[in-house]
């Protein structure tokens, strides 16, 4: 059993807190004995006496409270105090001898131990039988009665001293409990901040990647071949420089979007279509390659919308980059479960059980995070088909 002079806590067993109020309320009853000494009729010395020991009761008791570890005056002299201040109590007022019976719960709250406990509440009842059968005289049928009356009482602190030990290992547990449990939510809380954390830094590397990269790569190819061309294609030369510039305008505006300063997709309002034409148009005029669409005006959502271009725009930079091809069809269509974007070019394929890239995984990641998926059908000589699938569960 542990010293217990803090206030109980929220979750603590009801055996503590009534202890912790039946000590409250002692000293609620002790204040007013205190007053009814003061206005009463009692006889001045008798009165002072009692008033007096009540005050250093109760100084010693505040002392106690506020610092435990005082070398001075310990727990265990503040009890030797009490049992005095009961017994002086019991000698000079009748009645006064009920304060054994409010103090009980002191006998258990200052020692770490349920024989000290069980000691000095013993040693309590032995003082107010003393000091009430000094104050009545010599008579033995008085002791008997104040000895029957104050071991009746002890046989209540004894039952308090048995019942506290283990409500006290209650109240540890708990409190351990308490503090594991806050320590796993912010345990939780930390694991959250850094998941969002990371989510949010791939979400960027992805969008980076699907914008700012592509559009410097095409940057770095559109240089290249217009800086080759200026002697022997000098009207193919500008046309690319018109284009370097328009990417360079897309990359500036992406840019914005990613640090805040612009609409948070940076793809204008209208139909994929539309959208998806503008991008095929310009990759026809950068590359020379030929591109057969089949594009419907659909109706979709921005996020939607979004998604489809992304997956267009990397499609592409891959067909530029790797794939070496003469064409390139694309077809767009509403499906009963959802939207479809195809993409067939007749390059020279690869393995798709063997790429690593980033730009395909981000496609997967994107398209997931709608609830669609990202088909790749492709091998070595025979070109690659791409295939979105966004599900629009009958919404436009």
């Amino acid at each position: 059993m542990t010293i217990v002079l803090q206030r109980p806590q929220r979750g603590d067993p009801f055996w503590i807190w009534t202890l912790h109020w039946w000590d409250v309320t002692s000293w609620m009853i002790i204040g007013l004995l205190a007053v009814i000494t003061i206005v009463g009729d009692t006889p001045r010395t008798t009165g002072y006496g009692s008033l007096a020991l009540l005050a250093l009761l109760g100084i010693c008791y505040g002392l106690v409270r506020r610092r435990p570890g005082n070398p001075v005056l310990g727990a265990y002299a503040y009890l030797a105090l009490l049992v005095l201040v009961l017994g002086g109590l019991s000698y000079l007022r009748d009645g006064f001898g009920v304060l054994y019976t409010l103090t009980l719960p002191q006998f258990v709250i200052f020692v770490n131990s349920l024989r000290s406990s069980i000691v000095y509440s013993g040693l309590g009842a032995v003082a107010i039988t003393v000091g009430g059968s000094l104050r009545e005289g010599p008579n033995a049928d008085v002791l008997t009665t104040n000895a029957i009356s104050s071991f009746a009482v002890y046989a209540v602190g004894i039952l308090i001293a048995v019942l506290t030990p283990r409500a006290l290992e209650l109240r540890d547990e708990r409190a351990q409990l308490r503090a594991e449990l806050k320590s796993a939510q912010l345990s939780l809380a930390e694991a959250h901040r850094l998941q969002g954390a990371a989510e949010e830094r791939e979400r960027l590397a992805r969008e980076i990647h699907d914008t700012l990269a592509q559009g410097f790569a095409s940057i770095i190819a559109l240089a290249e071949a217009a800086r080759s061309g200026l002697e022997t294609d000098a009207e193919r030369s500008a046309q690319q420089l018109q284009s370097i510039e328009r990417t360079a305008r897309d990359n500036l505006a992406e840019a914005r979007v990613l640090v805040g300063s612009a609409p948070r997709s940076g793809v204008a309002p209208g139909s994929a279509a539309r959208t998806l034409r503008r991008t095929l148009d310009r990759f026809t005029e950068d590359t020379g390659v030929t591109v057969t669409a089949d594009l419907p005006d659909i109706e979709c959502d921005q996020p939607t919308r979004i998604a489809l271009l992304r997956c267009t725009q990397e499609s592409l930079a891959n067909i530029r980059k790797h794939a070496a091809a003469s064409a390139v069809d694309v077809v767009l269509a509403r499906q009963p479960f959802g939207i479809e974007l195809e993409i067939i070019d007749d390059g020279r394929g690869f393995v798709v059980e063997e790429s690593r890239g980033f730009g395909l995984n981000g496609m997967r990641k994107r398209l997931a995070e709608l609830g669609g998926e990202l088909t790749v059908t492709s091998s070595v000589g025979d070109g690659t088909r791409i295939l979105a699938m966004i599900p629009t569960n009958g919404q436009v």
